[in-house]
């Protein structure tokens, strides 16, 4: 017999009474197709009352409905003990703080020392099976709040909030120079440059990418600022490809940071390149992370606090680029 995780269990209502047990899994419990043709295959899978039963019976009121799904494991992804922070945990989440230079998932070249080979080491070292099904990806070098589904329904169900645009990402960057606006929003779609395929830009015949931004600490005439930032949409590197485009590259990017030389002046841009070397990363930090829990049914919110190395970036832009100017 296979082992399963805890089921979900619905009671039909007294206006679902004659319903299509069918219609029932796909209205109410908005299971996909994909985890509906597996789930009715298991023995288990879908339990009407205690028995087991095809989607084609008709339901009652009062009917007690559980689901199934058969416990996983990440079979190719090698356990290892890389420690990680935990914000937030139950039988259906994991909700980490990613530290900056981590990978999220192995890739091509980066079989070890990603998020994920931690994760699973450590579920195993609990004797717990998940399969790593990380909802959202964080780049390499960006810190900050990251959700991991345990089963493929809440995967499906959290996925779909941010399909919709219900799941609020919020993020703090440190940046070169100021926006024009102390807040606004940056519409501009984001497609690969033809000429540098592992870089972004934005083009007009991009994929649509809109980011909003508040500007809460400026620094030195407008030199240096601290934005918040909220994704409208997530495409590769937006948040560094939409402040390149309005001239405000993150500190510390070295992909995005450089602006056309005509733009600037040389004393400017060695002001922009010292502060580069103030941080080893792209100052960039999931700060803040809120969505529907699909089981619990309600609105959750998570935080991680500002990492030590941008906090002391932002005290060094307090020691040495002048105190900050009230906004």
């Amino acid at each position: 017999m296979s082992d399963y995780y805890s089921p979900l269990t619905y009671t039909v209502p007294e206006n679902e009474d004659g319903w299509l047990l069918k219609t029932v899994l796909q209205r109410r419990l908005q299971v996909s197709r994909k985890l509906l043709s597996r789930i009715k295959l298991t023995e288990q899978g879908i339990m009407l009352n205690g028995e087991r039963v095809y989607i084609s019976v008709k339901v009652s009121a009062g009917d007690v409905l559980e689901v199934r799904m058969e416990q996983e494991e990440s079979d190719d992804i090698l356990p290892e003990p890389i420690p990680f922070t935990i914000l937030y945990e139950d039988e259906h989440l994991l909700i980490v703080n990613k530290d900056s230079g981590v990978i999220v998932h192995p890739t091509h070249g980066h079989y070890t020392g990603t998020l994920a080979n931690g994760v699973v080491h450590y579920w195993k070292s609990k004797g717990e099976r998940f399969r790593f099904r990380p909802i959202h990806r964080l780049d390499q070098e960006t810190s900050g709040v990251l959700a991991i589904a345990k089963n493929p329904y809440v995967h499906q169900h959290v996925s779909e909030q941010m399909i919709a645009g219900t799941v609020d990402k919020q993020y703090i960057a440190f940046v070169h120079g100021s926006p024009a606006q102390e807040e606004g929003a940056i519409d501009g779609p984001i497609d690969r440059d033809l000429e540098e395929p592992h870089r972004r830009i934005v083009t007009p015949d991009g994929y649509a990418a809109r980011t909003l931004y508040t500007t809460v600490a400026r620094w030195a005439g407008g030199s240096a600022s601290a934005v918040n930032l909220k994704l409208e949409s997530g495409r590769t590197h937006q948040i560094r490809v939409h402040m390149t485009s309005i001239g405000c590259p993150l500190i510390g990017d070295r992909m995005y940071k450089t602006l056309p030389v005509h733009e600037i002046d040389e004393q400017t841009m060695a002001v922009r390149d010292e502060r580069d070397t103030w941080i080893a990363r792209q100052a960039l930090h999931a700060c803040e992370l809120a969505f529907d829990h699909p089981i619990l049914q309600s609105r959750m919110t998570f935080q991680a606090p500002l990492p030590a190395d941008m906090a002391a970036l932002e005290a060094r832009l307090d020691a040495e680029a002048s105190p900050r100017e009230p906004l």
